[in-house]
């Protein structure tokens, strides 16, 4: 792994933000993790998904219509992703370790593996965002060209067109693949993958296997091949880009910056608070229903400061962040609304698609 450290020398935007966020919770004595509002999306879009999967295996319905439920069921397991399973991960649905451990396990049940996933996203993407050479999440060359440090190809001249479909086949290749390629090369990217305990490996084999009974065996032997290849294939194309592209209108669009890691050691001229800061941007903020959907998310400036607050507290200490940010004369980047995110990221993979000078 490359090695990347921050300079800390001077460091006093964090210590006066991480002051003022504590603050506030202990002003309006409030638990800094989940609260009803959580428990409630949790109440709904488990159980949601369950009706979903046995609407779609057993509910007599014309075609349409139940490729319409496949969709929202693939659109429901990605809340379930943002919602439960991310604040699980991060410690931050309870404040009882072994309810996040459990809730966490949803990712398990979405296909993926949470072991891996706290590795890859809470350890390295939280440490190094947008550090080329560690962050896993921008690992993506050559099918894709993310930052300009990156190789660049005749084919990312089109990325922008073709990253729709990427990021639509982006959980296929997630529960098929790349939780695979991890676990067997005992590495995420750069990263050697923390030593895994029997009961970490029994989660892993056992989750794929059920996953295959759920999503694979019993739906065939239910519905035949056919129906459920069609099925099947339209519920994860609805996973797959809600997931990709609610996690790249947080860090590669326009606003953001990009660190190069290289063969000799990297030392980012900022301190880690700093770093967040600069790579991530919020979008739709103060939009209800987004934010619902989607877990928070469009808060990742906060998240990425806080990732062991509950997204439910994001909005009311997103002003403060603000606040501090102007007050250090720090950039704050939140883009008004989803759409002009989406405009965002889409212009600037555009722009990495041409040809460098």
């Amino acid at each position: 792994m490359p090695k990347v450290t921050f300079n800390n020398k001077n460091a006093l935007f964090f210590p006066a933000l991480k002051l003022a966020v504590e603050d506030y919770f202990k002003t309006n004595n409030i638990r800094k993790t989940g609260n009803r509002e959580l428990y409630v999306k949790t109440a709904v879009l488990i159980p949601g998904a369950v009706l979903l999967y046995l609407s779609v295996l057993f509910a007599p319905a014309p075609p349409l219509i139940t490729l319409a439920g496949c969709a929202v069921l693939g659109f429901v397991l990605a809340c379930i992703g943002f919602n439960v399973m991310h604040d699980a991960c991060h410690g931050s649905y309870s404040s009882n370790s072994k309810v996040n451990d459990f809730l966490g396990l949803s990712l398990n049940a979405l296909g993926g593996n949470a072991f891996i996933w706290k590795q890859k996203h809470n350890i390295i993407h939280h440490t190094y965002t947008n550090v080329d050479g560690v962050d896993d999440d921008i690992a993506k060359s050559p099918l894709m060209r993310q930052c300009s440090t990156q190789k660049w190809v005749p084919m990312h001249r089109i990325q922008h067109i073709y990253v729709i479909l990427i990021y639509a086949i982006s959980s296929f290749a997630w529960v098929f693949i790349m939780d695979f390629v991890k676990y067997l090369g005992r590495k995420v990217y750069t990263t050697p993958l923390q030593p895994m305990k029997m009961s970490d490996h029994m989660i892993f084999w056992g989750s794929k296997v059920l996953y295959i009974v759920f999503y694979i065996a019993l739906p065939v032997a239910i519905v035949g091949w056919q129906a459920w290849a069609i099925g099947f294939t339209v519920m994860h194309l609805v996973m797959g880009f809600t997931l990709a592209i609610v996690f790249q209108l947080a860090h590669v669009v326009e606003e953001t910056t990009f660190e190069v890691a290289g063969e000799d050691a990297k030392v980012i001229e900022n301190e880690w608070a700093i770093h967040q800061i600069r790579t991530t941007a919020n979008f739709a903020p103060g939009h209800k229903l987004i934010s619902w959907f989607a877990g928070g998310l469009n808060y990742q400036v906060e998240h990425h400061l806080f990732p062991r607050i509950s997204h439910v507290h994001y909005p009311a200490i997103s002003k403060i962040v603000a606040a501090k940010c102007a007050e250090h004369n720090l950039p704050y980047h939140s883009i008004p609304t989803m759409s002009g995110a989406v405009r965002s990221h889409f212009r600037f993979m555009k722009a990495l698609g041409a040809k460098p000078e």
